[in-house]
């Protein structure tokens, strides 16, 4: 007897497709808050002048499927027929064993016939072929609309630069800004102007800049949790956080460890992966040497680091950030730093206790989130996101946004109860070739401006007050800090 078939098949998207009878999705799949790429995929789907299929990418429990359902919710209330409305979880078993040819036919065969409908695909990349496919129905279905999420975003990104040029937008779903944070919880956020940035603390006079952070200080005692809890809507939600970070262990790091990744690119050993991903927690927000993880972890030969890296940047769980060379110089032999893709993820798989009250692990802690927050807001533009080494005495700078046209933006972690920037720091040298110099301090006083030896305005402001204003500026369709 086959394992799948129509029969099945249908069996399977009825089920994931209650609106088909009921005409409405389940409010509790659409919850009430909207993250920012809610917004930004509506725009893309919706626009008539240039046709995209939209793409959405992110580690699990992001919120990626939500988005899908409130997406279809508003399609179904600004009158979209239920049946053109198909839901796809890739990821389910009996679909997984199933071609895109099958399932696709089954829906028209059976729910509706024309082409002038919307699938959402979920896991797409669970699909054999799945670039192919989007490719097709894209250029012999021009009514139809299309969106897919997946969590292994360079496969989708690869997929996007060759079948999909011209036809698809990837778009980056992160764990939770500070800002939404606060506002998915409920936070009493508030009023600011829809101006308001970080680099406007350059033409504020003090008092201004005070305004602005007594505003910010019920945001504060906040900070703490979502460090711990990170940026997932679920577990922010969470009354239990203890439960919350076992959760985040099991579902977020877990099942992509020993089920994702391994059955994505065939991984035999997870344990090698397992060991790397724990060591890359440990370090996180420090340079990275291949030979000395290789070396650490004696067994594990070089391409394996390498190549598990790249799987673990695939899974949306680290980040590589890059060196930006300020001098005209090619870089050699260029080593990354990793950054954990979420402050939480590492906390929760270290489990110390004193992580919170160690100020080396809290400066890793909140450099972590401060690289998430800057690569997630730029994601979009055409920038790079990385850090600066260099000079004779090898100075850094810990996070450097490289514009094509422009000046980089420069920005230095100084999570400490004092922050000194010593006047031959490398970011009191450079500020004056940059569009911008940030120093993320610790203290909620501990703000304004920062004059380098050049005379050379830089901004101080408190690590929480940096995040909360990122947030806003990217609520306000900014696309500078």
């Amino acid at each position: 007897m086959a394992i799948t078939t129509k029969e099945k098949i249908l069996k399977v998207l009825t089920a994931y497709n209650p609106w088909w009878k009921s005409g409405a999705t389940n409010p509790t799949l659409t919850k009430a808050y909207k993250r920012f790429a809610y917004y930004d995929a509506m725009s893309k789907l919706e626009n008539t002048e240039i046709r995209r299929t939209v793409v959405l990418t992110g580690t699990r429990r992001v919120g990626k499927t939500t988005i899908e359902y409130q997406m279809i919710d508003t399609l179904l209330k600004q009158g979209i027929a239920p049946r053109k409305i198909l839901f796809v979880s890739l990821d389910h078993p009996m679909l997984k064993l199933s071609s895109f040819e099958d399932i696709l036919d089954c829906y028209h065969e059976n729910i509706y016939p024309d082409n002038d409908v919307y699938y959402f695909f979920d896991e797409i990349q669970y699909a054999q072929d799945w670039d192919r496919w989007l490719k097709t129905i894209y250029d012999m279905n021009p009514e139809t609309k299309v969106v897919a999420t997946g969590s292994a975003s360079p496969a989708l990104m690869k997929g996007s630069t060759e079948s999909g040029a011209g036809r698809w937008s990837v778009i980056s779903v992160p764990t939770l800004s500070f800002y939404e944070y606060c506002e998915l919880t409920g936070v009493n956020q508030p009023d600011f102007d829809a101006e308001l940035k970080v680099t406007s603390f350059l033409t504020m006079n003090r008092q201004e800049q005070t305004q602005v952070m007594l505003q910010l200080s019920d945001i504060q005692k906040h900070f703490v949790r979502y460090l711990q809890i990170g940026g997932f809507p679920e577990l922010a939600l969470s009354d239990n956080d203890i439960l919350a970070q076992q959760i985040m262990r099991d579902d977020v790091v877990d099942k992509v460890l020993k089920r994702d990744l391994p059955s994505l690119y065939n991984i035999r050993n997870s344990t090698e992966l397992e060991r790397i991903f724990l060591y890359l927690c440990n370090v996180s927000s420090e340079i990275v040497s291949i030979d000395s993880v290789a070396k650490e972890l004696n067994g594990v030969s070089r391409p394996t680091v390498e190549n598990y890296i790249r799987y673990l940047e695939s899974a949306n769980l680290i980040y590589q950030s890059w060196p930006v060379d300020m001098s005209g110089k090619k870089a050699l032999k260029a080593k990354p730093k990793i950054y954990i893709a979420d402050a939480a993820i590492r906390n929760d798989v270290l489990m110390d206790d004193d992580m919170l009250t160690n100020p080396t692990e809290m400066g890793k802690i909140v450099e972590t989130a401060v690289y998430k927050h800057v690569a997630s807001f730029y994601y979009q533009n055409a920038t790079s996101v990385g850090y600066y080494r260099g000079g004779k005495k090898d100075k850094e700078i810990d996070i450097v946004v490289s514009y094509p046209k422009a000046k980089n933006l420069l920005i230095e972690v100084k999570y400490r109860e004092e922050a000194p920037i010593p006047d031959d720091s490398a970011i009191c040298e450079l500020c004056s070739q940059a569009s911008a110099a940030i120093i993320v301090t610790k203290t909620p006083d501990d703000y304004g401006l920062h004059n380098a030896p050049d005379g050379t305005k830089m901004v101080r402001i408190p690590a929480y007050a940096f995040l909360y204003l990122l947030g806003h500026a990217e609520k306000n369709g900014s696309n500078r800090v």
